[in-house]
């Protein structure tokens, strides 16, 4: 971090209440080359086409222009290339991909930003920022919910979240802490430059990119002051027992020791949200029963399970005969990951059987990285064993010859070894 960077960051930390209005001019070479370094160098290409590769060619010059563009304010944002996900509901999920070279300029922004609103974030909150992540948001929740008394969980969802971040509320928000005409001129250029969707491009008066390097930074600005602080600042202390808010971006849960408590913040959550115009889903946003409980009782059926960040959450009794919370993989994340595997296979049959092991070997490890958590391994098993299914599956028929017996492909198997399930993260 430079010298200009850190004294932000003491500046910010010192006084809660400092507004910054100078800062777009620490977007220099320098940082100009440190925010292209930490870019992914393998990511899909902009509207331009241009790669992280072709950019490093000639990147000294390519930089230079750059900064000497923003100096003079003649930098131009360019549209957004949109491609469409499919959802675990049969939809379709929007992402944006950028330009490199404005991937360049948000990620410098966001480094100066981070500078501020770092001092101001909550530990809570654990989506996209340094030093936090998913799994450590799952361990601050169970933890919260095995050491205090919890009765009541709020299992929340907002409806496009970066889809409907209304665009003169985020600007009213963003200054209260940096009011920069430099910074704002950049975010303006980022949110107005448009979408490319196909053929045709249209110009959205509302929202964020979701993909774009900037847009999880304004999100979390957004949401700090929604939701974070209105929690801190207003409801905990009006309520008559504890609560606990865990935020990953745009999903969080709140974990309260009264139900009347839990009932009475639901009431006004969605009141919140539409006051700057946002949506709480009705239907994906409910008040469960979550409680410990009593050690005598072999299964509670008022109890409920949520989902928050792709687990399901469940009381279960441990081997010592404790009432313990374990996770598993959610329905909708299984299915999601054992249909990709199934689409993968069947499309890439026909190449090398040593790539297809490699490439699967890579998308296993990466779901283990991930879903690997203490009491998940049965989940894992059965991501191994359809994975293992549909391999044989597919590699029998990529001809018309009989299908592969279970007999020789085991022979396959023993030379190609799968690697097996495994617990990543012990202490999730």
């Amino acid at each position: 971090m430079s010298l200009e960077l850190r004294q932000i960051a003491e500046l910010a930390a010192k006084d809660k209440n400092m507004v910054f209005t100078t800062l777009a001019h620490l977007i220099d070479v320098k940082l100009l080359n440190h925010s292209y370094n930490m870019l992914r160098k393998d990511a899909a290409s902009g509207v331009d086409e241009q790669t992280a590769q072709e950019y490093a060619e000639n990147l000294v010059e390519n930089v230079k222009d750059l900064h000497e563009r923003l100096e003079q304010r003649r930098y131009r944002a360019l549209p957004v290339k949109r491609v469409w996900l499919d959802k675990d509901d049969g939809k379709k999920r929007p992402i944006g991909i950028t330009a490199f070279e404005d991937k360049i300029v948000q990620r410098a922004a966001v480094m100066i930003l981070e500078q501020v609103y770092e001092q101001d974030f909550y530990e809570f909150s654990q989506g996209y920022r340094r030093g936090k992540g998913a799994h450590k948001a799952l361990q601050m929740l169970r933890e919260f919910c095995m050491n205090h008394t919890v009765t009541a969980i709020i299992d929340a969802d907002i409806s496009g979240c970066y889809d409907n971040l209304d665009h003169q509320v985020l600007y009213e928000l963003l200054h209260r802490r940096v009011k920069d005409g430099g910074i704002d001129r950049l975010i303006g250029k980022w949110l107005n430059a448009g979408v490319i969707d196909g053929k045709e491009m249209y110009f959205a008066d509302k929202g964020t990119p979701q993909g774009a390097v900037i847009s999880p930074l304004l999100a979390n600005i957004y949401l700090h002051y929604v939701l974070d602080e209105w929690f801190v600042k207003e409801i905990q202390p009006r309520l008559k027992g504890k609560a606990f808010l865990i935020r990953f971006a745009d999903d969080f849960v709140i974990a309260f020791e009264y139900r009347e408590d839990a009932e009475r913040v639901m009431k006004v959550l969605a009141c919140r949200f539409e006051r700057f115009k946002l949506t709480i889903h009705p239907k994906k946003t409910r008040l469960a029963t979550f409680r410990r409980p009593p050690r005598e009782v072999e299964k509670d059926q008022e109890n409920e399970t949520f989902d928050f960040l792709g687990f399901t959450h469940y009381w279960a009794k441990s081997r010592q005969g404790s009432w313990v919370i374990k996770r598993r993989t959610a329905r909708k994340r299984l299915r999601r990951a054992v249909k990709a595997l199934n689409e993968w296979c069947r499309n890439n049959r026909h190449l090398d059987i040593r790539e297809q092991y490699r490439k699967l070997c890579q998308k296993l490890k990466g779901h283990y990285q991930y879903y690997g958590i203490r009491c998940n391994y049965r989940s894992l098993e059965i991501v191994f064993n359809q994975t293992i299914r549909m391999w044989r599956k597919w590699l029998s028929r990529r001809s018309d010859k009989a299908a592969i017996s279970w007999e020789k492909f085991k022979q396959y198997l023993a030379k190609f070894v799968l690697p097996a399930p495994r617990i990543i993260h012990q202490f999730v």
